[in-house]
């Protein structure tokens, strides 16, 4: 089972590609994870999806992408994103994950300056998905997945340039004067703060204040502030993030359903049955007999 392995800032510590080329091409499916998705984290790579069968609820920030087989989806750097199962539905898809130094060459190149870093830098743009002009733009992906799945002579450079034509070709379909404020920035390193201590803490009993004082916000701002960046109520967005960190341990371990609810954070097994349903649409019980019987 493969598990999203980030540092104490939810930046994933996995290399895509290599120093001397940073680019990786992977097929993935959500089932392929410990918990039937990829939990929330960020890297400064930019990362292309193209859904292949099935479908994804895919969040990146604030904004909520239902994703179904041919969409895709490209996420900026340094944005948090996650991806779930719905209606416990498998998703396979295919990852272009790269460096931006990829398209630009030299950090003092006009390349850099004039086509990549106002979008790099563009907090109100975390991603770009599924567009008409997107018929143009799948083409240039599946192209970047061919030369790398074959890696012919000059590999390296064609792929460099498919990239250059993609990123042009999505630059130009961009809406002119895209909103950007230096505002976004401040929420976005506030919001890692936050999921950085969901983490480590979502086993413990958490209030607003614990939250609040340890990211320097008074309790009603920092309410606000995660309820406007993920649309949901930090405390509807800490039941649900138990409930995946819970399947860990309800597909790893013979433990019982008020053993794992206890390691989940939550208190109460019957609460924890519930929102468990809610979340994943079956009971604890009913979930961990499926993908047993998925696993055998």
């Amino acid at each position: 089972m493969a598990e999203i392995i980030t540092d104490g800032s939810q930046k994933e510590l996995k290399k895509h590609g290599s120093d001397e080329f940073p680019l990786l091409v992977s097929y993935e499916k959500l089932s392929g994870y410990k918990s039937g998705s990829f939990l929330w984290h960020w890297h400064p790579e930019i990362e292309i999806t193209l859904v292949l069968d099935g479908q994804i609820l895919y969040k990146v920030n604030q904004c909520t992408y239902h994703m179904k087989a041919g969409d895709i989806l490209l996420g900026n750097a340094n944005v948090l994103h996650a991806g779930f199962m719905e209606d416990m539905k498998d998703g396979k898809y295919v990852s272009i994950t790269f460096l931006p130094k990829i398209i630009y060459g030299s950090y003092g190149s006009i390349l850099r300056r004039k086509y990549v870093e106002p979008f790099l830098h563009n907090f109100s743009l975390p991603a770009v998905y599924s567009q008409p002009w997107h018929e143009v733009f799948s083409e240039y992906v599946r192209e970047i997945i061919t030369l790398y799945e074959e890696k012919k002579e000059f590999y390296e450079l064609d792929i460099t340039g498919t990239l250059q034509k993609l990123w042009r070709c999505m630059l130009q379909n961009l809406p002119e004067n895209l909103p950007y404020t230096e505002h976004s920035k401040l929420e976005r390193n506030r919001m890692r703060e936050i999921m950085d201590y969901l983490e480590h803490n979502y086993m413990n009993k958490i209030q607003m204040k614990d939250i609040a004082e340890e990211i320097h916000l008074c309790e009603s701002e920092c309410s606000r502030l995660f309820k406007r960046y993920m649309n949901v109520s930090l405390f509807t967005f800490l039941q649900e993030y138990r409930v995946e960190r819970s399947l860990e341990f309800l597909l790893s371990s013979d433990d019982s359903i008020m053993e794992v609810a206890q390691k989940s954070g939550f208190t109460d097994s019957n609460y924890y049955a519930k929102v468990f349903s809610r979340v994943k649409g079956c009971s604890p019980q009913k979930y961990r007999k499926q993908n047993i019987r998925k696993d055998m």
